[in-house]
């Protein structure tokens, strides 16, 4: 999420001081789509892969256009995006076994 708010925060410098253009437009879009991405893993982890497999892409889209994010937001969105595809959910330690009485030989 840090990554993006850089590739926002980029995009919206940019266009405060005068250079509304698509190329910025495209940085601030990139930079709102990360931040999307990285509180969509906090909601649904389940996709995981999916929303790593994206921050990773706009993180490497924003080299051109919000040029890396001050390069902060360039490796936290990398990073991020690479935690959440190698990520594991944790196992259940708790081993539940079925028994079943078996009453004495008479």
């Amino acid at each position: 999420m840090l990554g993006g708010l850089g590739f926002a925060l980029l995009g919206a410098i940019f266009a405060f001081f005068g250079f509304l253009s698509a190329f910025f437009l495209v940085g601030l879009l990139v930079g709102l789509l990360t931040f999307v991405v990285g509180i969509l893993m906090v909601v649904v982890p389940s996709a995981h892969t999916v929303w790593g497999a994206l921050a990773i892409l706009f993180a490497l889209v924003s080299i051109p256009f919000a040029f890396a994010g001050f390069v902060v937001g360039f490796i936290l969105a990398l990073l991020g995006g690479i935690l959440a595809v190698t990520w594991r959910p944790p196992r259940d330690r708790v081993i539940t076994v079925e028994a079943r009485r078996v009453s004495p030989p008479q």
